[in-house]
């Protein structure tokens, strides 16, 4: 078994080489997406329940569903692959252009689920992109 299997038997399906300058000959792997996932939620960390439950609420409001939609941490953006995203929510760190997603901002979830100004902010957003 090679170490790639390993790390995906852990669950493990994006990772980055801290010192890459120690393995020349591994480059990073594009970043694949299910063809059902329709909102990206880019992120430093997973989101807790607490925010889970927030986040599905947003999802709700834009008639998706939690299955279509996928956590990618910022450091791997650049490495998506091909997909069939609509949007893609930037909570809490910096937002990046993919081409042809309709994209949101956003405080962290954990700062949001406290901000009502915030929250009203994200869905003027969302509205927009529905006119």
């Amino acid at each position: 078994m090679n170490d790639l299997q390993r790390l995906k038997e852990m669950g493990i399906t994006i990772w980055d080489v801290r010192r890459p300058e120690c393995y020349p000959d591994v480059s990073p792997q594009p970043v694949s997406l299910p063809d059902d996932c329709k909102l990206l939620l880019v992120c430093e960390s997973k989101p807790t329940e607490q925010e889970a439950f927030l986040f599905s609420k947003v999802l709700a409001s834009m008639k998706l569903s939690v299955e279509q939609a996928l956590h990618l941490p910022p450091q791997a953006v650049n490495l998506l692959g091909k997909h069939q995203l609509d949007w893609c929510w930037f909570a809490g760190t910096k937002d990046t252009d993919i081409e042809g997603v309709k994209r949101l901002t956003s405080p962290s979830l954990a700062a949001l689920d406290n901000d009502q100004l915030a929250k009203k902010q994200l869905w003027q957003q969302i509205k927009h992109y529905e006119s």
